[in-house]
């Protein structure tokens, strides 16, 4: 079983949610926003790249892993080159940035590979990472160029 429970109340917080989060794909069907309880939520197919970090890693020990993803005080999202619409569509996580606005509100943009974006505007950071449940075999190590 995986066991990352994270919470961000903060941009260097969320800066660590990021870390975890890259390359996580995540299906549109699977994101949610309830304007009236202010939360915006996604499942996510987390890499595990803290198994990575280990001197004795294998490519063979990759795994990924389901985990949820939530933010409450959110007031509004919108998203760009993105079809929310599309809920067979698939995402791959690139990072997630703060960009303050006047204290503690600001935007919570999530990037996605290919150049998709969410931006969140919230009241103040508040964020929870979860895993799920067990892992499973990654089929592929996520590689950058650069």
């Amino acid at each position: 079983m995986c066991k990352i429970k994270l919470l961000a109340l903060d941009e260097e917080d969320l800066q660590i949610i990021s870390a975890h989060l890259q390359d996580a794909i995540v299906r549109v069907g699977d994101i949610s926003f309830t304007k009236s309880d202010n939360k915006f939520a996604m499942l996510l197919s987390r890499f595990i790249w803290e198994n990575v970090q280990n001197p004795s890693f294998k490519k063979k020990e990759a795994k990924r892993c389901c985990a949820a993803l939530h933010f409450d005080n959110v007031k509004s999202v919108k998203s760009n080159s993105i079809n929310l619409k599309a809920k067979a569509g698939v995402l791959e996580l690139l990072a997630i940035i703060f960009e303050r606005t006047k204290y503690p509100s600001g935007k919570i943009i999530l990037t996605f590979a290919g150049g998709g974006a969410i931006c969140l505007e919230v009241e103040t950071i508040e964020a929870r990472l979860m895993d799920l449940g067990a892992s499973w075999t990654a089929k592929t190590i996520p590689t950058h160029e650069g």
